[in-house]
């Protein structure tokens, strides 16, 4: 007997299934291959602890972070890492320079620290460069007690007139013009009033008996005016007033002791002289007991004119700057009112005639020798008192010019 045919399972058909025609059933898959597990990063390696060539010039890097742990005391909060690295390197980590020498092994070229200090930490005091500042020993001269440093030897104080006196007094007497002209005034009143008395003999009889050195005190007048100008000229011409205006700023000072040095000299120096030449006139000549008040008109009185006449030639120099000029204009002071007055003839200049007569420098000499060239005018000291007004306001000009004006 047959058995019954078992039937065969049909395919189940889907909803798309058009044809009849059956498909074999699709091999069975292979089972995936295992996938390989996934590649964790590793983490970046560290530079070993070996002295790494200097970094090429590379990004600079401004970086905070906070210093390792070390044994010690602990290190201020805020310290500042400023490196510089190459790009494309890792970045290893950062390690501090020192401030001064090379570089120890194992550090890093081109890191800065810079530490800032956190509030209420004492800062660091810094340390000085260069080499150590000496050290003073208490048993060496010039040195303080308690570590005050060197002193100098040499006297520091403020100056005052007395310096300016000796100063000027300096230069007045170690110029050769000085020598020059002073010696040539001594040579014209001494010499001149000697050559006088010889030429009078003491048959003659002489009144007043002074009189006779009038002509040489006029001559060494003009000495005495020049070296006044050259005084203060010389030093314009030359620029030593720029030394001189440096060393004593005080301008005003400068020119009152050059007023007191050249005035003392000059009055010392034409006192003698006319002194000396009294004496030999009332030894050699004949004539009438001169008084007390002849011999200081003839001796001092002189002197005095004679030194007038040199302060006001300086302040003519300070106010004129150049020597020629100055020595120009004293001698027309001198000389000219003299030649005028003798080529002003007419009666409708008779009165000017006599008063620059009256009032010039030769009848001033004369008028102290008791021999004025007329009976009216100055007698006595008035000479001697018009020229120190003269000498007065030309020195006040002199002062207002050289502390308002450059030099």
């Amino acid at each position: 007997m047959t058995s019954p045919q078992q039937p065969q399972p049909q395919p189940q058909r889907g909803p798309h299934d058009t044809g009849t025609q059956q498909m074999p059933p699709a091999a069975p898959m292979p089972p995936a291959a295992p996938m390989p597990p996934a590649a964790t990063p590793e983490p970046p390696q560290q530079a070993p602890e070996q002295p790494a060539p200097a970094a090429e010039a590379g990004t600079m890097m401004l970086q905070a972070q906070q210093p390792p742990e070390q044994p010690g005391p602990a290190k201020e909060a805020g310290t500042m890492m400023l490196q510089a690295q190459t790009p494309g390197v890792g970045h290893p980590e950062p390690t501090p320079l020192a401030a001064h020498g090379p570089g120890k092994p194992g550090e890093a070229a081109g890191t800065m620290m810079l530490t800032v200090p956190s509030a209420g930490q004492p800062q660091p005091q810094p340390q000085p460069q260069g080499p150590p500042p000496p050290q003073h020993h208490p048993e060496a001269p010039n040195w303080q007690a308690g570590g005050a440093g060197y002193v100098s030897p040499i006297p520091v104080r403020a100056s005052h007139l007395g310096d300016a006196l000796l100063s000027e007094w300096t230069k007045i007497r170690s110029v050769r013009s000085t020598m020059w002209t002073l010696g040539v005034m001594l040579l014209l009143i001494v010499g001149v009033g000697l050559l006088s008395s010889l030429a009078l003999g003491s048959e003659r009889r002489v009144n007043p008996l002074l009189a006779v050195g009038f002509v040489g005190v006029l001559l060494g007048s003009l000495c005495v005016m020049t070296l006044g100008v050259l005084s203060i000229s010389s030093e314009y011409g030359t620029g030593m007033i720029r030394t001189t205006l440096t060393a004593c700023p005080s301008r005003a000072r400068v020119l009152t002791a050059k007023a007191i040095v050249f005035f003392g000299l000059a009055l010392v120096l034409t006192t003698i002289a006319t002194t000396l030449v009294a004496l030999l006139d009332y030894a050699m000549l004949n004539g009438p007991e001169p008084t007390v008040d002849q011999w200081l008109r003839g001796t001092v009185g002189a002197g005095l004119y004679v030194a007038l006449l040199g302060l006001l030639a300086l302040s003519v120099g300070a106010l004129l700057r150049h020597s020629a000029g100055a020595i120009s204009a004293m001698m027309g002071v001198v000389l000219l009112p003299m030649l005028l007055a003798l080529f002003l003839q007419g009666e409708s200049l008779k009165d000017f005639q006599h008063t620059m007569i009256e009032y010039s420098v030769p009848n001033a000499f004369a008028t102290l020798y008791d021999i004025p060239f007329l009976s009216e005018g100055p007698s006595g000291w008035e000479p001697v008192l018009i020229l120190a007004g003269v000498a007065a306001v030309a020195l006040g000009g002199a002062y207002a010019a050289l502390l308002k004006r450059d030099v």
